[in-house]
């Protein structure tokens, strides 16, 4: 078994200050996470060690009441790195030591420290019987099954597909387990032996003293074995990145910002845990003629100065692709707009109007004759030029 070492600060980990928000941990171990991915790393022991790491560390972060946890631990001294911890720190009872806190006061206010780091990593609990306790599935700690990560996508979509609605075709880059090897790594026809690193568990401790906690071992990627040949698709590691195709069924009436959750279509689990979901958001792109507001629709429509005087019927697209027939009073002036009812967007039981706003447009050029008949026209109104 791996020995165990100095605790890790999971701040520093992700580079991020204690009061940094949930986004900011986010937006660090996306970062991180890409740069020491082990696809993009192929070989380096380093930074297959860093990505665990990363993951470790944003597993605490991002969820609330660990990450509680784990600040009371950091900030009572009890990882290593806090107040109790570097050049300068006296023992409890020595003079000018805080007697405000004992180990014994960490026990009757937070429960047992091993307890806390149990809950923080999901790890190191005892079943009925004295063992490990049973993780999801039914299987023991020595090879916990995991849920596989979620895989998050942002998709731009057409305007007319998120307002009518219907049918998309995403490329998603997800690991799979290496058709050829069925992802235990060895060479088709060659064996597989035991991860010496970790004694087989999968996982490899660290910590401090009598407290530690397990995380995959870089060595196996959390497999418990190597193979003795590596597969040549896969390069040992029993996963592929691969391009996927998925269909997506887009509702009518979505906006930028929408999320659509595919549950199973994320990255594969570990020892055989489930896989993580896919989530979609949508950016919907923008039109040249068609403009949003909510379930309305609004759009501009040009007409000239006959048209507007003496009044016209003009036809109006429509984002269901038909023309309807608007009627142009005489008169009309530039910037008039029109309600054509029930002819916006429909999202559920609701449905939007389209509004048309008429532009009168003045010619550059006129001909002798049209000309003519405007001065013509000019003279008979008193208008002067």
């Amino acid at each position: 078994m791996a020995a165990a070492g100095k605790a890790k600060d999971f701040y520093k980990v992700l580079g991020v200050s204690e009061k940094a928000d949930p986004d900011e941990i986010k937006k660090a171990y996306r970062k991180l996470a890409k740069r020491y991915h082990p696809d993009a790393n192929q070989g380096d022991d380093q930074a297959a060690d860093r990505f665990k790491d990363v993951g470790e560390a944003y597993s605490v972060l991002s969820d609330p009441q660990k990450r509680k946890q784990y600040d009371q631990m950091r900030k009572l001294g009890s990882l290593g790195f806090g107040p109790r911890s570097g050049p300068g720190a006296r023992p409890p009872g020595a003079p000018g030591a805080d007697p405000g806190f004992s180990f014994d006061d960490f026990q009757g206010g937070f429960g047992n420290i091993s307890d806390l780091f149990s809950s923080l990593f999901d790890l190191g609990k005892k079943g009925p019987d004295g063992g490990p306790a049973p993780g999801p599935g039914g299987q023991s700690a020595k090879s916990p099954r995991r849920k596989g990560e979620h895989v998050e996508y942002v998709v731009e979509i057409p305007f007319l597909i998120a307002a009518r609605g219907g049918k998309i075709s995403v490329d998603v880059a997800i690991t799979e387990d290496c058709a050829t090897c069925g992802g235990d790594g060895a060479k088709p026809g060659t064996s597989v032996k035991r991860c010496e690193e970790c004694e087989g568990t999968g996982n490899i401790s660290f910590g401090q003293g009598g407290f530690a906690v397990k995380r995959p071992c870089p060595a196996c990627f959390g497999r418990g074995k190597l193979p003795g040949t590596a597969c040549g698709s896969c390069s040992g590691r029993g996963a592929v990145r691969q391009q996927r195709k998925i269909s997506l069924n887009v509702r009518s009436g979505v906006e930028t910002g929408t999320k659509v959750r595919l549950s199973g279509q994320g990255e594969r689990g570990r020892a055989g845990g489930p896989p993580g979901d896919l989530i979609i958001t949508y950016k919907v792109k923008p039109h040249r003629f068609f403009e949003r507001d909510g379930l309305d629709v609004h759009v501009s429509v040009p007409i000239n100065i006959v048209q507007a005087t003496l009044g016209s019927k003009i036809r109006v697209r429509t984002i269901s692709g038909k023309r309807v027939v608007l009627t142009v009073p005489e008169g009309t002036q530039s910037g008039t707009k029109f309600r054509i009812r029930t002819q916006g967007i429909e999202k559920g039981d609701r449905i939007g109007d389209q509004y048309v706003e008429v532009v009168v447009t003045v010619p550059d050029q006129l001909s002798e004759e049209d000309r003519k008949a405007m001065e013509e026209f000019a003279e008979a109104s008193g208008l002067k030029h």
